[in-house]
């Protein structure tokens, strides 16, 4: 890595950490319950779903696609977990690799489809999202599945630590998925395809199985978030999840990920997500409605995208 990259690097994490910071100071100003250890223990607990779901939607966006059924396949995952233990009494730790294959499959699925037969990926995951949400639904008959204590261990606070195991790996996972992206052939591949993928092949790479891993990746961060969110409810909700996509996008593109491709950071897209669970946290504790926590968190994803889409620009115009 270049000087030069290092400094613009070092500029970006900046920008973001500054408007984390400022974020925390104007709600810990606005509010005097939110500037408390609670408080920041409780948004670290919460957010491992959000994480693992971001930090598959960076790569799939990194290659130029998209993912709209992360928060199905999330359910789906979730689902299998929680009828597998309660209704045929499988131990956690057997019934997890099943859980974490559910969203392999979706993943794989969204991948050949989109990739091997050249369909849109937004039209293939659009129709997963349907086919994943239906499908949790027949498997747990629309009812949530109650799994209690038996899971709980992966999202409850560590006593000493007060974080849960689960936001611990889910810090693996950023860190894994940075090294993935900046220090390896894979990720090297998967940037060049987001920018130029004609010119990949063109130097006699196939792009088809980077793009398709790319895919399964994503599916399998959703069993992960599946599995985080079915220990910290203790239970599997058929309904779960449901807009988190939107979520995942807004915190990719706020860390600086472009939606056309080309260009990602991981760790970026975390402190995008940790900016979205404090705006989140933070309404809330101010009472702001549901309906106006959505308008204001639509507003940042829009914004967000105009920030990107100039980006974008200038730096054409540069070149």
């Amino acid at each position: 890595m270049t000087r030069r990259q290092v400094m613009k690097l070092g500029w970006d994490y900046g920008v973001l950490l500054l408007v984390l910071a400022g974020m925390v100071a104007v709600f810990s100003f606005r509010s005097e319950n939110f500037f408390q250890q609670s408080t920041f223990v409780s948004i670290a607990n919460q957010i491992p779903d959000l994480t693992f779901i971001a930090v598959g939607m960076t790569l799939v966006l990194l290659v130029g696609g998209i993912d709209l059924s992360v928060g199905s396949v999330l359910a789906l995952s979730s689902a299998v977990l929680g009828t597998l233990m309660v209704d045929h009494e499988w131990s956690l730790w057997s019934a997890i690799p099943l859980c974490l294959l559910a969203g392999v499959i979706c993943g794989l699925f969204n991948g050949v489809v989109s990739i091997g037969l050249r369909i849109p990926s937004f039209i293939v995951t659009l129709g997963m999202l349907e086919m994943a949400r239906g499908a949790t639904k027949v498997v747990t008959d629309s009812q949530t599945r109650y799994i209690g204590s038996a899971v709980e261990a992966i999202g409850e606070p560590i006593p000493v630590l007060l974080l849960s195991p689960a936001f611990l790996f889910s810090l693996v996972v950023v860190g894994l998925g940075q090294f993935l992206l900046t220090r390896t052939v894979f990720g090297r591949y998967c940037i060049a395809i987001g920018t130029n993928e004609e010119a990949v092949r063109m130097s006699g790479i196939r792009t088809e199985p980077y793009s398709i891993a790319v895919f399964a990746i994503s599916g399998l961060m959703c069993g992960f978030a599946g599995l985080s969110q079915a220990s910290r409810l203790s239970s599997a909700d058929p309904n779960a999840a449901i807009g988190i996509e939107l979520s995942a996008i807004a915190a990719c593109v706020i860390g600086g990920t472009s939606l056309m491709g080309g260009r990602a950071n991981v760790v970026s897209t975390f402190i995008g997500v940790l900016i979205i669970a404090v705006l989140q946290t933070g309404l809330a504790q101010l009472g702001v409605s549901d309906a106006n926590k959505q308008i204001i968190t639509g507003a940042v994803i829009v914004v967000a995208v105009l920030l990107d889409a100039c980006r974008g620009r200038l730096g054409s115009n540069r070149v």
